[in-house]
């Protein structure tokens, strides 16, 4: 521990009161020819009984910060996603997606309230970091070996069956933004009704 930081510690300011209490003692006569002892063993004690030092908390990325990295790293994905070649179908689906992921992460409304939604910003965080990106790549990697193997279930079915499902979680969780919105809206609305006289 540097200087500094013990003479700003609980240690030393609690030491610091019990010594000022030795010196006091001194002043009035109680401590005698052992003023020195005393003021010293005061300030020891009271070092003694302060308590520890808590560490401090580390210093996390707010959701707002989050959000930024987030578009930035979505951003990322727009890129990659338009060098992949993909069926009609499936790219349509993929555009419906990117299309309300960018509506959610514009920053907005829709950004000032995920701020206050750690569980909708990792449910993002997960769709744009994990999701999306596995389900194009098995794509483009499957598709391959079904050149090898004809017959087998086409790839292009499974990447529209997880862009559904994806399209379908990123639609729950612009709902919930709404709903989140409407109640706040129907809160404000009672509470002025029960102001008017």
């Amino acid at each position: 521990m540097a200087i500094s930081e013990y003479l700003e510690s609980r240690k030393n300011i609690a030491g610091s009161v019990c010594g000022l209490a030795g010196l006091a003692l001194t002043f009035t006569g109680l401590a005698g020819p052992y003023w020195p002892v005393v003021v010293a063993g005061l300030y020891g004690a009271g070092a003694l009984i302060a308590p520890p030092e808590r560490p401090p908390l580390p210093d996390f990325p707010s959701p707002s910060a989050q959000l930024e990295e987030l578009r930035a790293d979505f951003g990322k994905l727009c890129a990659y996603l338009a060098e992949v070649d993909l069926p009609p179908a499936a790219a349509g689906r993929l555009t419906e997606l990117t299309d309300l992921l960018t509506a959610l992460l514009d920053p907005g409304r829709p950004s000032e309230l995920l701020a206050h939604d750690p569980e909708g910003v990792h449910t993002l965080s997960r769709t744009v970091r994990q999701d999306i990106p596995e389900a194009v790549d098995s794509y483009v990697r499957t598709r391959w070996w079904t050149r090898l193997t004809p017959g087998t279930d086409p790839p292009e079915r499974h990447l529209e069956r997880q862009l559904t499902l994806l399209q379908e979680e990123a639609e729950t969780l612009a709902a919930a933004l709404r709903e989140t919105e409407a109640r706040r809206q129907e809160t404000h609305t009672r509470y002025l009704e029960e102001r008017s006289p």
